[in-house]
């Protein structure tokens, strides 16, 4: 898919024509695998593609390279992109560098430029700024700083800039394949734009050397991530892993261990009252037994909560598919592009378990008005997401920024909600409807709710948020930093395996956390548990939000308007998603738990 062609001919209601043209967008040679390099003869061209430019510190702050003061072709041609490309922000189009196989150039004049006093200050502000460039080479990416920048002292002060006008390109092959290239410009010097008078002109050389390898070519990815104009891949941190298994012992063994003995406690208690005071049963009780009666009593606003679960189950879907599909190696990990192209087919195909999990809860505790619930659970997510998405898409579109989404792949992705997301959402539903049974609660219900007796401040909402919320945020909090360091930052992140520990860690002390917090408000007769489940875990998301706040101030050198309003929005986006995946997580742990406890109590 071209980012400012044509949108591929999609028939409505052909389902497996469209899945295999999002596949192919997903994995398409050159794509967001990045893997298809050609096969070259001695002498023959290598198109070299100029791609974007940005402030090094602003990762998703990125511009067509052609937008700066630099040597272009009278006609810019633009490459074919694949959908993992153009969400990575790419923007390709050939450039005036003539590459020939296996062929050294050396000091090849690229153009003679002449620059305006107005161009020469956008040098300047871009190499003060510290962009960088990215060109693209047998879909192998290459990058550099644009200019030189030098400020040292306090007395005396000095400050040097300087534009790379030499550039020599190092490409190393194997056979008739190329493996892998880089740019230097260590043999060159900086153009001083210091006093520069305008208007002005300079001339752009650059070299060429080839150098052949015994590195094969089907290993040549590994060569990516040995890139040192980025960061190195991350080194595994085992101190988080520890730190995350040993908080995870301790509440599992508080959960297993203390609760399963409390429990055993109550029971022995509770079951020998029954024998013998049968006919007064509420007033000789106090504690969780007493309210078996309200415990099961149905909340209000049943159609959200269903809406919840629904949409948060999907997203627990969600995340461990990506992670299994990094660990199998299904897409480029090193290009953000892949990994968005990827969540958003998932997303398409996973939206029948949010419509199944919705409808057939909302059916079991007596809901009518299951389309309104489709309705509901459809847009929980997708009205947050547009509206977030519109606001940041204008502003990228308005600076200018390759990230900004073309026409084109707009029309796909909706193409792709409204005949996959939409519809199967919709089946799911339907599914979950027909095929749900009775709630089928161990306790009759009355029809006059119990009062409910004055709790103590600890015990309030907001004191178990905090609780619930805080302490599986820590067990996440040292993994959580090398997350954003890769999808806001210049890292590179391939410990999936190690991910997927954590993920489960988060999921397992959720589910400890949210049944101890349950417990601890049946205790003081308060049967209101079915909101404050979620909630109670789900709270989560807002610790990781302040967490995002702290980063971006703290541990990142992000700035300006663009990359702020992303940054912001996508982080509130994703603590959002965390708030519904775990706090389905917390309810059905909390039902579960419940329904145990009063399926093994004596009861008339």
């Amino acid at each position: 898919m071209a980012a400012a062609g044509g949108c591929p001919s999609l028939l409505p209601g052909s389902l497996p024509i469209l899945l295999s043209l999002s596949l192919h967008f997903l994995l398409a040679p050159g794509g967001a695998q990045g893997g298809g390099g050609g096969r070259y003869q001695p002498g023959e061209p290598v198109i070299l593609y100029v791609n974007k430019v940005g402030p090094y510190h602003n990762p998703q702050e990125t511009y067509h390279y052609y937008r700066l003061p630099v040597c272009r072709p009278p006609t810019v041609r633009h490459k074919s992109l694949s959908l993992g490309e153009v969400l990575d922000g790419d923007r390709m189009a050939e450039s005036l560098y003539q590459l020939a196989f296996r062929r050294n150039q050396s000091k090849k004049v690229l153009c003679d430029l002449k620059l305006s006093p107005q161009q020469i200050e956008e040098l300047k502000e871009a190499i003060e700024e510290l962009y960088y460039f990215e060109f693209v080479l047998d879909d192998i990416p290459i990058r550099g700083f644009v200019g030189y920048l030098e400020e040292s002292g306090f007395l005396p002060h000095t400050h040097k800039i300087g534009l790379w006008t030499h550039l020599d390109f190092h490409v190393e092959f194997n056979g008739d394949r190329i493996i892998h290239a880089n740019v230097s410009v260590r043999d060159a010097k900086p153009y001083s734009l210091d006093d520069l008078r305008a208007p002005t002109s300079m001339a752009h050389t650059y070299s060429v050397f080839w150098h052949e390898t015994s590195f094969p070519y089907e290993r040549r990815g590994e060569r990516l991530r040995d890139s040192s104009f980025f960061p190195r891949t991350l080194e595994i941190h085992w101190l988080s892993i520890i730190n995350s298994m040993v908080l995870v012992f301790l509440l599992t063994g508080f959960v297993v261990i203390i609760l399963m003995r409390v429990l055993r406690n109550d029971f022995a208690r509770y079951n020998l009252e029954e024998e013998a005071v049968a006919d007064d049963f509420d007033q000789a009780d106090n504690g969780w037994k007493i309210i078996h009666t309200d415990v099961f009593r149905f909340p209000p606003h049943k159609s959200l909560l269903c809406s919840v679960l629904g949409v948060g189950a999907q997203f627990l879907a969600l995340g461990t598919g990506i992670i299994v599909m990094a660990l199998l190696g299904m897409f480029n990990v090193h290009r953000h592009g892949a990994i968005n192209s990827a969540a958003i087919l998932l997303y398409a195909l996973t939206c029948c378990i949010s419509g199944y999990i919705s409808s057939n809860f909302y059916r079991k505790i007596g809901g009518e008005r299951w389309v309104w619930n489709i309705v509901l659970t459809t847009s929980l997510f997708s009205a947050p997401f547009f509206l977030t998405w519109s606001v940041v898409n204008t502003v990228h579109w308005a600076n200018g920024s390759t990230h900004a989404l073309p026409v084109t792949t707009i029309l796909l992705l909706l193409t792709v909600w409204l005949l996959v997301g939409f519809p199967l959402t919709v089946i799911g539903g339907i599914f979950g409807k027909n095929s749900a049974t009775g709630f089928d609660a161990p306790c009759r219900t009355k029809n006059i709710s119990r009062e409910i007796p004055p709790q103590p401040w600890y015990k309030c909402i907001l004191v178990h948020m905090t609780i619930g919320g805080f302490l599986p945020f820590s067990a996440i909090s040292v993994e959580l930093y090398y997350i954003f360091a890769t999808m806001w930052g210049r890292e590179q992140y391939t410990l999936y395996g190690i991910l997927f520990i954590v993920f489960a860690i988060l999921l397992s002390v959720s589910a400890c956390i949210s049944i101890a917090l349950t417990y601890f408000q049946l205790s003081s007769e308060d049967y209101r548990w079915w909101w404050r489940s979620v909630f109670s875990t789900g709270s989560t998301g807002f610790f990781m939000f302040l967490y995002s706040v702290f980063y971006y101030f703290k541990r990142s050198n992000m700035s300006g308007m663009v990359q702020t309003l992303e940054f912001f929005g996508y982080s509130f986006l994703t603590c959002y998603v965390f708030f519904l995946m775990l706090g389905s997580v917390s309810f059905f742990a909390s039902l579960q738990f419940i329904r145990y406890i009063y399926v093994n109590l004596k009861m008339d």
